[in-house]
């Protein structure tokens, strides 16, 4: 199985990560779940952040229990291109982001391990990935965790200028940076003054389409996506029929992005609902594949909104993932709230996550450039404000 994009070099076209091309000398999930297990135990006490499982995969060199556990990885992510290219708004040049270590080893677990009754310690796939999450989600909220900050920042080439708290000495423990605050005038509005704008609701990679039908085309692969299952509620409920043809707007957060997300239209909070699920990993490699649904399975908390111009219906789903320790909304996404574009809604706390939002059916018009590289599976880089469309007048949206 391959995708359409190249590689870097433009020769020849890149293989997806899949059962038919893994490492033959990790087939078995019990060996990877123990892989994994060991690292989350090492990474608890090693704050070089470049040598511990949260590492891209292009430095797997210099994790050396990786090594010792999985002989010749390295090797298998050159080879395999462990990663997806993104599309930079600004220049139109792609660039390839290497995904996480855990987030490779998260998807050998999803591809040979799903089907198995039994992995580690006597427990499920799903039971594994929920206690690795919360596991470590407990880690970087000890004070501890703190030592882990400058390695991060090294790591990911974070730049501290933007940051309401940009000493990092302020931070309690990691997650607390993790999580950390901007500047007010950091992510200014486009078209502020414009009352049919509608902006991207975080630093994030962008995919989005004018109906769900194209997004199951191009992006969403898993059997069982529909509207009502990423809702949780039932195909014949109100809010399925609510959002029966609507848009979709897919905000995937790697490691090194701002994690506190934002209101994409101006308008009012309505009510929030939590979904339990699993701790899958929502790498668009796993996105891509048919036999994981994992919008619909994972961990998820729903925010409904009515946009103030058309009136029209806005749901805001904040999915987590593996390593993810919680989604938490803050003020602004208190009920009965009257937000503007650009304000707080809440944030994730460790690890990349992803935000779906649907948006009813002729309320939204992508920009351009954004469907354009969205149906050419790419990813566009984004930034909190940014521009994503335009709503339609009152009248053209009922």
């Amino acid at each position: 199985m391959t995708s359409i994009t190249i590689d870097e070099a433009g020769t020849r076209p890149l293989q997806r990560i899949h059962s038919t091309n893994l490492p033959s000398h990790s087939q078995e999930p019990s060996f990877v779940a123990s892989v994994l297990d060991k690292l989350i135990d090492s990474t608890a006490t090693h704050h070089d952040v470049s040598h511990t499982i949260h590492a891209p995969m292009h430095l797997t060199h210099l994790v050396s229990s990786l090594h010792s556990l999985i002989p010749g990885i390295e090797k298998y992510a050159t080879e395999y291109h462990v990663g997806n290219y993104v599309v930079v708004r600004a220049t139109g040049e792609k660039f390839f982001e290497s995904m996480p270590i855990y987030g490779r080893l998260g998807m050998h677990l999803l591809f040979y391990g799903h089907t198995e009754i039994k992995v580690l310690h006597e427990k499920s796939v799903e039971a594994v990935l929920e206690d690795l999450s919360i596991r470590e989600g407990k880690t970087y909220d000890s004070p501890e965790s703190v030592k882990s900050i400058p390695s991060f920042i090294r790591t990911y080439s974070l730049e501290l200028d933007q940051l309401l708290y940009p000493d990092i000495s302020y931070y309690k423990c990691f997650n607390e940076f993790f999580y950390r605050k901007l500047k007010p005038d950091a992510r200014p509005v486009a078209h502020p003054d414009d009352p049919t704008g509608i902006c991207s609701a975080a630093d994030c990679r962008l995919t989005a389409y004018q109906n769900v039908d194209l997004a199951k085309k191009f992006w969403i692969k898993g059997n069982h996506f529909t509207v009502a299952n990423l809702l949780g509620v039932a195909e014949d409920s109100s809010n399925a029929q609510a959002f029966d043809g609507s848009s979709v707007a897919i905000f995937r957060l790697a490691p090194a992005d701002y994690h506190r997300f934002h209101s994409p239209i101006d308008g009012v909070v309505g009510e929030t609902f939590d979904i339990a699920g699993e701790y899958y990993t929502v790498n668009p490699q796993a996105v891509n594949e048919p036999n994981f649904d994992v919008f619909t399975d994972n961990k998820r908390s729903v925010l409904y909104m009515t946009h103030r111009l058309t009136g029209q219906p806005v749901a805001f789903v904040a999915t987590g993932a593996m390593l993810v320790g919680s989604i938490k909304w803050t003020a602004g996404g208190e009920k009965g709230r009257n937000v503007s574009r650009g304000d707080e809604l809440g944030y994730f706390a460790y690890g990349g996550s992803t935000i779906v939002a649907l948006f009813s059916r002729g309320l939204v018009t992508f920009d351009e450039d954004l469907l354009r590289n969205s149906e050419s599976v790419l990813e566009t880089q984004m930034k909190v404000g940014w521009s994503l469309g335009r709503s339609q007048p009152p009248a053209a949206a009922q």
